[in-house]
């Protein structure tokens, strides 16, 4: 979009597609520098509000956020943000936790075939055992609460290596459809390929909060 945004006429961008049965994952795209100003300013007030205000009622809102407002709403906020910023951060904590909120029995699936290679990430993620539905739903609010109550980069960490370890399921999964159905398989592949770039996504983000580079 040029510089003459104030006399273009509005344009509504519908949020990219999010399939959570699948874990999808959002390429972050480039924003108008209004679009992108708003995004950062919300993002960073969001986190600091709710890390400064030791509430655990605030804490529980924030975690809930898009389960009140629609992902959508918050798909427009953040979702073509930069993959490594606060706000593209934000955004793909807030649609993993929507992702195993809405289909715990396929995210626990992936989880448990993944979790006995990817030992180190399994114990990172720190999902209950056995690993089941109710388990990984727990798991995903505790990590999204301690992005607010906690530290911020070890709840970025903590999805990360609970998406390595849902990649490596999926691709697991990948391998026993392909003999019965390979275009399944295929898009298994895809989507633990795409997994694994938001887990080194989150963990970049992770440094750059330590450093207080993340913006």
């Amino acid at each position: 979009m040029s510089g003459n945004y104030e006399n273009q006429s509005p344009r509504h961008h519908k949020p990219k597609p999010f399939a959570p049965l699948d874990f999808e994952v959002f390429a972050g795209g480039a924003d108008p520098s209004r679009v992108s100003e708003a995004a950062h300013l919300s993002a960073h007030a969001l986190v600091h509000h709710g890390r400064l205000a030791d509430d655990p009622d605030i804490t529980q809102r924030l975690v809930e956020l898009a389960d009140q407002q629609g992902l959508e709403a918050i798909a427009e906020m953040w979702a073509e943000s930069p993959a490594r910023s606060l706000p593209g951060a934000l955004w793909r904590l807030y649609a993993l936790r929507a992702a195993t909120q809405q289909n715990p029995e396929r995210i626990a699936a992936y989880f448990e075939s993944g979790k006995d290679v990817a030992q180190v990430s399994k114990v990172v993620a720190g999902v209950a055992e056995p690993p089941g539905a109710e388990e990984v739903r727990s798991m995903a609010d505790t990590i999204l609460s301690g992005a607010f109550e906690g530290e911020f980069d070890v709840a970025l960490e903590r999805f990360a290596a609970f998406c390595r370890v849902i990649a490596l399921g999926q691709t697991h999964h990948a391998d026993d459809a392909e003999p019965a159905n390979g275009v399944h398989a295929a898009k298994l592949t895809r989507n633990s390929h795409q997994l694994i770039k938001t887990a080194e996504d989150l963990e970049h983000a992770a440094a750059s909060w330590r450093r207080g580079e993340l913006d």
